[in-house]
């Protein structure tokens, strides 16, 4: 019942306004000074009697107020009782030793017979009392706001963790209970009152204190540094977060105290190697480079690589308005906080437009094209392989035609893995799209053709990483198409620079292939990412319901489910890279080239008339004979899946309009 009251009390208590709280510390001061002066007198030895002395109160009235109002001077009242800290104790320390003097000086003046000792022991009663005070409610204020604080531990002991846990202090969301550091002269030590701990003693401090998440301050730690961090505390039943790149905090775009989830690059543990800056910069200093697709995932990344290398002029191609949009307004915010002279050209079209796309590479001077505009997702294209088909591969012939037609300098193809021995028609329309730049490298010999061949993109638009970790927001399922589905996975980042430095190596109808290290199962990402929001993931067969596993005697197998849907149209359980056997390495450690086979330019235009013809008359099932017939390497997964084409209806012939 007491504590019941007590807690009631306090709440009442925070609730008050500052002034009324600044008025009660006054009057409990003025209550202890007069207590710590009578206090000192009866152990100074001074007789009892002066006690009952007139002069004796008086000089506590004296003594008192003018106490108070040096307290004030110092800022005793400013400070926040339960953020106090080693300043505000050696400031009641300089105030208690300023009272001793005036309590002395009051005394004296009044006539009072005391001892001596009576200023030492006043001080330190004083101290005491004040400071013992302030420390109970500092104390009780924090253990009572850390009832309803989520316990967390540190990892990293350096710098950034001596500064989240200043933070954390100041939050009501977070309470530290302990820090956690692989090095080993810093176990059992402590920094800001808490204690440091061996990393192998976590699965103890988590069972003990009820640990809630691991929050990383380890922003200097290399990616393979951070994937060891996380790969030990994925086991344990915590969320994972971490405090932002060292680089930005440095910088000011974020703050230490800014958590998120772990990123997925330090799930893979890759490190980037730095560009090479005359592969960086052969396709682009002082050059006007065009960027198709730019407002995609690969697409605005290059853009914001080809700006660090001083190009003459930019060049947006973008269908979306939106993305055209958005992308000019950081570009132009970068460019004018960096002092850059670079022009940039916003342009929205299709690459399927012949007439506008050689207008702007005339217009403009275009040197260098990187021809990121491209459908990419595989189920979307299988639904709706007309478009696809068009987009993919008749807006890199556009390209390609109007690129030879101005003398552009180097057109540079982003691909696709999934262009290898492909299942659906988006795959098949890549390796369309490389045999028609191969094609166009064959026929002249001015405008230099290159492909890069890479995987997925970890945070592109549709990747599977946001997705998961928004089922796991909304408590699941995890969907999964397959268990033994496995994909390659670069960050957009990487991905961009190689794609850039590659094509500064061509000569001319090379193939380019991304080292995109080993590949993962996708099955055992999901489980990582439920893992490190502190989660516990199981496995629902493929066929049987999510309802069926989250009924009361399955609830004990884990916290969420891992649901396999089966494989979407066109979908394969494993891409490759390379087309033929061997793959030559190149000046760079992650490019690699391959000598692929092409089509002679001639048969291919035949090839594309065909598949054009029938993509005009909305045939599916003609344009899956003639690129399964084609040396593609087609080979479908199952039936048609076309929107338009499906379930059996015939084709509506379309009538070709001026414009086609």
């Amino acid at each position: 019942m007491s504590l019941v009251m007590l807690d009631g009390g306090l709440a009442r208590l925070l609730q008050l306004e500052r002034a009324h709280k600044r008025t009660l510390q006054l009057l409990a001061d003025a209550v202890l000074l007069t207590f710590s002066y009578l206090g000192a007198t009866l152990f100074s030895g001074t007789d009892i009697r002066v006690l009952g002395s007139v002069d004796f109160w008086l000089a506590s009235l004296v003594f008192v107020p003018v106490s108070l109002l040096i307290f004030v001077r110092l800022g005793f009242y400013r400070a926040v009782v339960r953020y106090m800290s080693m300043q505000l104790l050696m400031t009641i320390l300089a105030g208690v030793i300023a009272s001793a003097f005036v309590m002395v000086a009051s005394v004296n003046l009044m006539q009072v017979p005391v001892a001596w000792s009576v200023v030492a022991i006043y001080g330190l009663i004083a101290m005491c009392v004040l400071g013992g005070l302030r420390l109970g409610l500092r104390e009780l204020l924090q253990r009572h706001t850390s009832e309803a604080c989520t316990p967390i531990v540190i990892y990293g002991a350096g710098k950034s963790g001596r500064q989240l846990l200043s933070s954390l202090r100041e939050s009501s969301e977070f309470i530290p209970i302990a820090f956690v550091d692989d090095a080993a002269g810093l176990c059992d030590s402590e920094m800001g009152g808490i204690r440091i701990y061996d990393p192998a003693r976590l699965a103890k401090l988590i069972q003990i204190h009820g640990i809630k998440a691991v929050l990383l301050a380890v922003p200097s730690a290399s990616r393979a540094e951070r994937r060891a961090i996380v790969e030990r505390l994925e086991t344990l039943p915590v969320r994972v977060q971490t405090i932002p790149d060292m680089s930005d905090i440095v910088t000011g775009k974020s703050r230490v105290n800014e958590l998120h989830d772990v990123a997925i690059e330090d799930l893979l543990g890759r490190d980037p190697i730095p560009g090479l800056d005359p592969l960086m910069k052969g396709n682009i200093q002082g050059k006007v480079v065009m960027v198709t697709g730019a407002g995609g995932s690969i697409g605005s990344e290059l853009c914001r690589q080809i700006i660090q290398h001083e190009p003459q002029t930019l060049v947006l191609w973008e269908l979306s308005e939106l993305g055209l949009y958005t992308l000019n307004n950081e570009l132009t915010e970068v460019i004018e906080t960096q002092n850059l002279t670079i022009r940039l050209v916003p342009l929205m079209g299709s690459v399927q437009n012949p007439r506008r796309i050689l207008a702007a590479l005339q217009r403009f001077g275009v040197q260098t094209i990187y021809h990121a505009a491209a459908y990419k997702h595989v189920p979307l294209v299988e639904q709706n392989v007309v478009e696809g088909l068009r987009n993919n591969v008749f807006g890199t012939k556009v390209v390609a035609d109007a690129a030879i037609i101005a003398g552009v300098e180097s057109v540079i193809l982003v691909s696709s893995d999934k262009a290898v021995r492909p299942t659906n028609m988006m795959g098949a329309s890549k390796r369309l799209a490389e045999l028609v730049c191969q094609a166009a490298a064959l026929r002249q010999s001015g405008t230099v053709f290159s492909m890069v061949r890479f995987g997925n993109v970890l945070g592109s638009s549709g990747s599977v990483i946001p997705r998961f970790r928004e089922q796991v927001e909304r408590g699941g399922p995890i969907t999964v198409t397959h268990p033994r589905i496995t994909r390659y996975f670069m960050t957009i980042p990487e991905a961009a620079q190689l794609v850039i430095q590659a094509g500064a190596l061509a000569t001319g109808g090379d193939v380019f292939l991304l080292d995109m290290g080993e590949p993962i199962k996708i099955v055992d990402l999901a489980d990582r990412i439920a893992r490190l929001s502190g989660l516990t993931p199981y496995r629902v067969p493929q066929g049987q319901e999510w309802r069926d596993a989250r009924s009361a005697q399955d609830k004990h197998r884990g916290d969420i489910a891992i649901c396999f849907t089966g494989l979407r149209p066109g979908e394969k359980l494993f891409e490759e890279l390379l087309i033929g056997a061997h793959a030559v390495p190149t000046l760079h450690p992650r490019i690699m080239t391959a000598n692929e086979s092409y089509i002679e330019p001639d048969q291919l235009d035949i090839l594309l008339d065909q598949v054009l013809a029938a993509c005009l008359a909305q045939d599916i099932d003609e344009l899956r004979e003639l690129i399964s017939a084609a040396p593609v390497g087609y080979r479908p997964s199952g039936p048609a899946a076309d929107l338009l084409g499906a379930e059996g209806m015939p084709p509506p012939r379309l009538a070709r309009t001026a414009a086609e």
